[in-house]
């Protein structure tokens, strides 16, 4: 930079006007960049959106009041584009929040620590060993993931919401033969279904011995998050259950005992 770009830089700053583009320019940029890396995960977009902040902030600093301009309104834009296209995530959640009815946590907001849920274990795990010996009795089909300290809000997006108590009855018949949302996962958090046929991506990594596509998606899910997935294979009744990428055939008179031992690790 020479010392005339530096004596021109100078005499903008010496203005009352100057500094206050700038202050504006800084904090309009600020707010973007909270707002972008909260509530856009993909990285490209971020780049951008910071290179685009940079951009302003140096034009505004070198008293480029037209390019400065252009820049706010077109960053703004952007944004106000991003909040229309998420309104529903955000009518969703105020929506829940108003009915007193616990939401899933949109995936635009920032992480943050959950808040447990007091509900009987005792009973959430009773009900669980009923449905699974019966679907294991009749080789039905199943998996069920259940949450643990990881959410599960972006993977339930492909599946349908329930947001029903888990119930013997209730898991039977979402996994019935006939039924929509048989195929595919159900999520449970705490003693809350919140959705069914939910899709995984499958493990890639080779399996010993024969195992159709829900152990390997159980397997997929449990190498991403800590989660407990327990499935149910259709073809021979074997019950197993995923963990940490791993997986665990388990009998019929031993699997409460297992089942407990995982979910309270």
């Amino acid at each position: 930079m020479d010392l005339k770009l530096l004596l021109t830089v100078s005499d903008y700053f010496n203005t009352s006007y100057g500094w206050a583009d700038f202050a504006i320019a800084a904090i309009i940029s600020g707010l973007l960049l909270v707002y972008i890396y909260v509530h856009v995960k993909r990285w490209i977009p971020r780049l951008i959106y910071t290179l685009g902040v940079i951009t302003l902030l140096g034009a505004s600093l070198l008293g480029l009041r037209a390019t400065s301009m252009i820049l706010v309104v077109v960053l703004v834009l952007t944004g106000a584009l991003m909040v229309i296209t998420n309104a529903g995530e955000f009518r969703g959640a105020f929506s829940n929040q108003l009915k007193g009815q616990s939401s899933i946590r949109p995936s635009f907001l920032p992480k943050r620590a959950r808040v447990k849920k007091i509900y009987d274990k005792d009973e959430l795990y009773h009900e669980v060993a009923v449905a699974v010996e019966h679907l294991s009795k009749t080789k039905t089909g199943a998996i069920i993931t259940f949450e643990k300290t990881t959410p599960l809000n972006d993977v339930i997006k492909n599946g349908t919401l329930v947001n029903a108590p888990v119930s013997s009855e209730i898991i039977e018949t979402i996994f019935y033969v006939g039924t929509r949302l048989h195929d595919g996962a159900i999520v449970i958090r705490d003693d809350t279904i919140l959705a069914a046929s939910v899709y995984y991506t499958a493990t890639t990594k080779p399996l010993n011995g024969k195992f159709g596509s829900r152990h390997r998606a159980a397997i997929g899910i449990s190498e991403i998050t800590d989660s407990i997935t327990v499935v149910v294979s259709e073809e021979t009744g074997r019950i197993s259950i995923a963990a940490a990428g791993e997986l665990e055939t388990v009998g019929l008179d031993n699997f409460l005992r297992v089942f407990r031992e995982h979910m309270e690790e």
